[in-house]
């Protein structure tokens, strides 16, 4: 971990179900200067909260947000694997972790996908790991491994009531772009 120490990583550990006013208010407060496109304003409402609670894995998302807003990747990828050590049953960071190390030029696609594959059958009811996968798998051209992901992703979805939603972003992702092409395309019989 780079940034906290032991001790306050151990704090945060202890506190992980703790957040309570006013530092809940200060992280909601972040949350909605993201939804309306402030991540000035939602970092300074992140100063806000208790110092101690700086590790705690919901402001770390927070923070990881703020700084996926400004394209700083290399802090998203050191926010997101701080997440997945302190909380490593949180999906969450695993996902930013895997998109982080995607945007990051030097790392890439591959290291997205290789980073992301191992926690795929850890969280069998998130649909966002496999439907990562599928994204990076179409990226990469293999359209087979694509699709075998993209279907572990409805599943789960329809299992979570998430179905609706996650069609919609599977219709705007260009990286899924090749593999729906190719499904409207007309098939010989």
């Amino acid at each position: 971990m780079s940034g906290f120490s032991a001790s306050a990583l151990l704090l945060a550990i202890a506190m992980m179900n703790a957040l309570e006013p006013p530092d809940l208010h200060h992280l909601r407060s972040a949350s909605g200067w993201l939804l309306l496109g402030s991540e000035t304003e939602a970092a300074e409402d992140l100063k806000r909260i208790d110092p101690k609670l700086h590790c705690h894995p919901d402001v770390l998302e927070v923070r990881w947000q703020i700084h996926a807003m400004a394209q700083n990747w290399d802090a998203c990828l050191n926010i997101a694997s701080e997440i997945v050590e302190i909380d490593p049953n949180r999906p969450s960071g695993w996902i930013g972790r895997a998109y982080s190390l995607r945007q990051i030029p030097a790392r890439g696609l591959q290291a997205a996908f290789d980073s992301l594959l191992p926690v795929a059958e850890k969280f069998p009811a998130e649909p966002m790991i496999p439907f990562g996968l599928a994204c990076y798998a179409c990226q990469m051209g293999d359209l087979i491994e694509g699709r075998f992901w993209l279907r572990k992703a409805f599943s789960a979805a329809k299992t979570s009531g998430r179905e609706e939603r996650l069609r919609s972003m599977a219709l705007d992702q260009p990286e899924l772009e090749p593999l729906l092409r190719r499904n409207a395309e007309p098939r010989e019989t």
